[in-house]
């Protein structure tokens, strides 16, 4: 395991499992001092640091990012992860769950880097990786009002790159397939035949299986790295080929 983070912080918002745990994890086996921001931080083990925040409330966000930034002596890597899902056409979603989703996807992101800024600018090597998706750049059936948030997400990915490059603050984003987390788990238990939709999702993806947080993370921890110093205003998808690739079918046996 490289070591390439020791001597930096990291904060990394929600922290507490699926594709945030395992980026907070790595990230900590890389050498950083990191921080977690969650709803319940208690899912993140030591020697991760947990700070109870909704992404969601400002007030909430300048106090677990001023605490956090406290315990770890500043902030040289930020990774906008909190998020929620949601499923539909763009007639099944009302109005307060529009809001709601792109509230904490979008607006999240804005609360979260507008209080770590003032630190990531005393960074000599500020980084700043948000958490976007395949949903950005494809088009997904029924995923309107989560498409339309990463592909807010992805925009703004993009304005932040070009605002903050002069600072020595680097921005970019993943955009993940279909990841195997406690979230899509709970998407498959609700479906009405949950085997044949886990083989439907791996089907989507050329290489026949869902992405593993432990691979986003990876993804993550690259770009948060100093090894990336060239690297802002990227999209690294990590979808199993899903954006770019178009297989033929298989021959028939």
């Amino acid at each position: 395991m490289t070591t390439d983070l020791i001597g930096l912080t990291a904060l990394v918002t929600g922290g507490a499992s699926g594709i945030g745990l395992a980026t907070a994890q790595l990230l900590a086996e890389r050498g950083a001092d990191v921080a977690v921001l969650d709803l319940d931080p208690s899912g993140a083990p030591a020697p991760l640091r947990g700070f109870t925040a909704d992404v969601s409330d400002d007030a909430s966000v300048r106090t677990a990012v001023e605490g956090a930034a406290e315990a770890l002596g500043g902030i040289d890597i930020l990774v906008n992860n909190a998020g929620i899902g949601a499923a539909g056409t763009v007639e099944d979603n009302p109005d307060d769950q529009w809001h709601r989703v792109l509230d904490v996807n979008v607006l999240g992101i804005v609360r979260i880097t507008r209080a770590a800024l003032p630190y990531l600018r005393r960074s000599a090597h500020a980084s700043v990786v948000n958490t976007c998706s395949i949903a950005a750049t494809a088009g997904l059936p029924q995923r309107a009002l989560y498409s339309a948030s990463k592909g807010a997400v992805l925009s703004l990915t993009l304005a932040m790159a070009a605002d903050h490059v002069r600072e020595g603050i680097r921005v970019n984003c993943v955009n993940p397939g279909t990841v195997d987390t406690p979230w899509v788990g709970r998407l498959l238990d609700a479906a009405a035949d949950p085997a044949a939709e886990r083989a439907a999702l791996n089907g989507r993806q050329p290489t026949g299986r869902l992405v593993s947080a432990q691979e986003v993370a990876a993804a993550v921890a690259y770009l948060a790295s100093p090894a990336a110093g060239s690297t802002t205003g990227t999209a690294l998808a990590v979808d199993g080929g899903m954006a770019g690739l178009r297989l033929r079918p298989e021959p028939a046996a």
